[in-house]
């Protein structure tokens, strides 16, 4: 049969959601790149170069935290409101600002732009995606102001209040979206012990890092009986890891002198907390992550392979994706045919899709670690791949190698960014041949030998 060429248009500017997605993200990186290497952006006026400024944008629109140059000395306020754009546009994802931008203007949302939404926000379902947008971006913009609010107050006592203000609004965007930028050249290192900063930061990445599903849900319902097994999981594995994740720090670090060992025993607590549950989410530090113990950094990167939250602001597998893997793996080691969680049977094709997820993001990480060997030859391999795994989870901790590395590499850390911020398996599907034309035969089964 033949087409038309108007058919034949049609089929051919057809496009996956997932190709959407990544369209969006690289349109505004593009665009923050621009915007970044506008001489007015930077404060000796000579514009950054093309990779540079494509590496802050990256890191910016995939909300890692990640930087090639000093956030505070190197821009000036017109690059730091760049910045802060770039890094709230992308923790709510281009396709939420973009309905945000519709409702504003009156527009009307059709069939096609809840589907991409529904595939933007991980969603469930198409119905009520609408009004999940809305509630995303008051709870953004109110959780924000209060965070704003406290830190101004915490840091007008050691600055002027513009200065105070605009530090507050600047670090609580930044915590939210769990981005990990800060304003001082050593980020959050001289308020290691003071309690509120460390409280708020870490309040303010935790709440962005749990999702927006979750935080909606817990508001309205607020009875644990009445949360969806989504939420209950999220919860439980998220206090688990970081109780753990806080002991493992303070034992692991507790006798370093670079880190925890020259402090009192109430700072040694704080520091241990703080980078106990950064690395799942945000790339903010206390203490200099280059002097971290091996064992440490090690730890850190299984945490930042992990990551946050589905729906969230946070990148990794997910820690659901996560919790879901131990308990298959729980079902196959007790022999059972399901898989049950608190009493609930998982599809078999969610624990497809977790297994999917996760091979992908190993396969991803070791090719761009492989090519880090090639172009960054003599680099410490440990560091390498602590930069890796960080940019997989749009963490943007920094073991103190991404400021040398080679143009090459910046480019693979960049490209590791942008797949960590879509998601690895959404960059599997929009790299994947798609057909239309499900499978009319199912051959004959056959077992072969594992494990």
């Amino acid at each position: 049969m033949l087409l038309s060429n108007k058919d034949r248009n049609n089929k051919i500017i057809k496009l996956h959601p997932a190709h959407f997605l990544l369209l969006g993200f690289l349109g505004l990186i593009f665009v923050g790149t621009c915007l970044l290497m506008i001489p007015f952006a930077t404060r000796d006026r000579h514009h950054l170069s093309f990779i540079d400024a494509l590496f802050e944008a990256t890191s910016a629109v995939c909300v890692t935290g990640l930087a090639v140059v000093d956030t505070g000395t190197t821009f000036t306020l017109f690059g730091q409101i760049v910045l802060l754009a770039l890094i709230q546009i992308g923790g709510w994802g281009f396709m939420t600002s973009g309905i945000l931008m519709f409702i504003i203007l009156g527009k009307k949302i059709g069939l096609k732009h809840r589907l991409l939404l529904q595939e933007s926000l991980n969603s469930f379902s198409i119905q009520g995606v609408i009004k999940l947008v809305l509630r995303i971006i008051m709870i953004t913009l109110i959780v924000e102001a209060i965070g704003a609010l406290v830190l101004a107050i915490r840091w007008s006592q050691e600055m002027s209040w513009g200065k105070a203000i605009y530090y507050g609004i600047f670090h609580s965007i930044s915590a939210f979206n769990n981005a990990g930028f800060g304003l001082e050249p050593d980020n959050l290192s001289k308020w290691v012990g003071d309690p509120t900063v460390n409280i708020m930061i870490t309040m303010l990445f935790m709440l962005g890092g749990i999702g927006f599903f979750v935080i909606a849900e817990v508001f309205e319902k607020r009875n644990i009986k009445k949360l969806s097994l989504h939420t209950k999981i999220v919860l439980l594995f998220t206090l688990l890891i970081n109780v753990v994740s806080t002991l493992v720090i303070f034992a692991l670090e507790f006798n370093n002198p670079a880190t925890l060992g020259n402090l009192n025993m109430a700072d040694k607590w704080w520091a241990a907390y703080f980078q106990g549950v950064v690395p799942r989410t945000a790339g903010f530090n206390t203490v200099d992550i280059a002097q971290l113990t091996l064992s440490s950094q090690v730890y850190m990167i299984a945490l930042m392979f992990i990551g946050a939250s589905s729906g969230s602001t946070g990148g990794g597998i997910k820690v659901t994706t996560f919790a879901l893997l131990l308990f298959a793996l729980w079902s196959v080691l007790t022999n059972k045919e399901d898989v049950n969680i608190f009493k609930r049977r998982i599809p078999s094709s969610l624990v497809y899709r977790a297994l999917s997820i996760a091979l992908s993001g190993i396969i991803f990480i070791f090719v761009i670690f492989f090519l880090l060997t090639i172009t960054e030859r003599g680099a410490d391999m440990s560091k390498l791949l602590f930069e890796t795994v960080s940019a997989f989870g749009t963490v943007g901790l920094s073991a103190g190698f991404s400021g040398e590395l080679s143009p090459m590499g910046r480019i693979l850390i960049t490209i590791m960014m942008f797949i960590g911020r879509v998601g690895p398996l959404t960059m599997a599907f929009a790299l994947a041949i798609h057909s239309n034309n499900k499978a009319k035969i199912r051959y004959a089964e056959e077992k072969i030998l594992i494990g």
